[in-house]
């Protein structure tokens, strides 16, 4: 028998939740990332936490030019999601376009979409970390071009910790920079450490560095910064998250300061 039409209808009560989970992140990520969602999702509780992400075109390679033409399209990116609706933070995962384009612009940018919301990128999150576990003197390493590596270290210099030593594994691809080994990022990261050092700042969110960090710190003894954890970190203080994470660094037993939260 053919199924024609619908004789009754539910005559219960609808309830509706606030929410249909409690905390909302609006992440956006550039169209080539594949590493962000992933470390999201590793460190974020569906059950309590939603992760709402856009996409915005993106250009390889790497160059200043084309991480600059990413800024104007982070407003309709960030009202995309969820339209109409409020999100507790939103975030830009992308390391390189946050300290060319600065983090003051990028705000600008996200709230044109989503006013009055937080807004986190990874080189902010990180100066953020290094105050949250008090360090004044940072090694680096990016998987950048000499170019883009030297502009990021002039804006760290700028707005973060004195830079003890710095290195960059030279690529422009991010597609190539998510599938570097993680033996690669360990080695790398712990030759580029200097023993004065008080922490090594690994950046890039499209690098699979998330998951190398509690490697990384059994060889080099000090706390070890990435851009994807610091970002998710930094979320969660705007979320009033008291949620911890084994095994991705010493920086997830420590909470934003008071005074930071305002900002």
């Amino acid at each position: 028998m053919v199924y024609e039409s619908l004789s009754t209808s539910w005559t219960g009560t609808n309830v509706l939740d606030t929410r249909p989970v409690k905390k909302r992140i609006g992440l956006v990520v550039l169209a080539t990332d594949h590493t962000s969602e992933c470390d999201f999702t590793r460190l974020c509780d569906p059950a309590e936490i939603g992760v709402y992400v856009n996409r915005i075109d993106y250009q390889n390679p790497g160059t200043r030019e084309n991480l600059v033409a990413t800024g104007p399209r982070l407003t309709e990116a960030a009202a995309q999601i969820l339209p109409g609706e409020e999100l507790d933070v939103i975030a830009y995962s992308c390391t390189a376009a946050s300290i060319v384009l600065g983090n003051t612009a990028v705000g600008k940018y996200l709230n044109a979409g989503k006013p009055n919301t937080p807004f986190v990128s990874p080189s902010s999150a990180a100066f953020d970390a290094f105050k949250a576990l008090n360090v004044q003197r940072i090694s680096v390493l990016t998987p950048y071009s000499t170019s883009i590596s030297n502009e990021l270290l002039r804006y760290f210099s700028a707005n973060g910790p004195e830079i003890a030593s710095a290195n960059c594994l030279g690529i422009d691809d991010d597609r190539e920079i998510a599938r570097l080994s993680e033996e690669t990022i360990i080695e790398a990261a712990c030759a580029t450490m200097d023993p004065s050092a008080e922490a090594l700042f690994v950046s890039c969110t499209g690098l699979r560095a998330a998951v190398c960090i509690e490697r990384i710190e059994a060889r080099i003894g000090k706390p070890v910064v990435t851009s994807n954890q610091a970002m998710i970190w930094r979320c969660f203080q705007h979320l009033n998250s008291s949620k911890t994470a084994t095994g991705f660094g010493r920086l997830f037993q420590h909470r934003t300061p008071n005074w930071m939260m305002a900002q």
